[in-house]
């Protein structure tokens, strides 16, 4: 039987939402389905579910339908079902603490105040499983960082933010074909200054 391994990308559903800086992580599930020109999505364990194998592995694609604060609970039914350990599941969340595009992947680790992330943690018990996280940079002046979660990107940073969804991407397929250690060692690197890219 092949391994199995669980990728779930944090967002809230809907078209409010589309395209907002929380939804990141749903960016970075859509840029893989589009890579791997995967089928409608299937409704299975609360979530958008899309299934491919990759470097004979297995993968399931999540994108919860809870929203972001009930992440964990769409998460703890796919690994309950398959019968997978937290250290099978990646989950992919927007960073408000670090810069505009930088993304972080750690193998296990705090929830850092991402209350998708806390969830998860809380329905599996575990701080035991890896993440990755996206930069979204800090609240403007007085801005509310709830407001601005919610908010869409201005046009001058969406450049930076197309670039690091596709090195997400490319972050997820490396931890599925080469493990956590080397994919932290080749994204965890700051972003890309302008015309360094």
């Amino acid at each position: 039987m092949n391994r199995m391994k669980v990728i779930v990308g944090l967002g809230n559903p809907g078209d409010r939402y589309a395209r907002t800086r929380h939804n990141v992580g749903y960016d970075v599930i859509d840029e893989l389905v589009r890579r791997f020109v995967l089928p409608k999505p299937r409704i299975k364990f609360e979530a958008e579910t899309w299934e491919l194998e990759l470097s004979g592995e297995k993968l399931w694609l999540l994108k919860p339908l809870t929203f972001m604060n009930l992440s964990g609970r769409s998460v703890r039914q796919c690994l309950e079902f398959f019968q997978l350990s937290p250290t099978d599941l990646l989950a992919i969340s927007d960073d408000l603490n670090l810069p505009l595009g930088q993304l972080r992947m750690r193998a296990s680790g705090s929830d850092g105040g991402q209350k998708g992330l806390r969830d998860i943690q809380n329905q599996l018990g575990t701080q035991e499983y890896a993440r990755l996280r996206i930069g979204i940079g800090r609240p403007p002046g007085q801005m509310d960082s709830a407001d601005f979660v919610l908010s869409r990107f201005a046009k001058s940073e969406q450049p930076d933010m197309e670039h690091a969804i596709v090195c997400a991407a490319d972050g997820v397929e490396l931890w599925v074909r080469s493990g956590i250690a080397e994919a932290m060692n080749r994204i965890n690197v700051s972003p890309p200054k302008d015309g360094e890219r």
